[in-house]
């Protein structure tokens, strides 16, 4: 079994997790009020997708 000879350096430990990082979700236009949604999901302030309309997704007022 390979064991580690030496203590991997903050620099080499830095860099490397250098490369972690998260990426923004891409924004689509509803096709229904023009709106930024998710792809595939339904739209927060209509609350449609695929033509379908889903009242459970829509914005309420006092939601931020």
């Amino acid at each position: 079994m390979a064991v580690p000879k030496r203590k991997t350096s903050r620099s080499n430990t830095r860099s490397r997790r250098a490369n972690w990082k998260a990426t923004a979700t891409p924004l689509t236009t509803c096709p229904g009020c023009g709106a930024e949604t998710q792809p595939h999901m339904a739209c927060p302030s209509c609350g449609t997708y695929k033509g379908r309309h889903y009242a459970a997704a829509e914005r309420s007022e006092h939601q931020a």
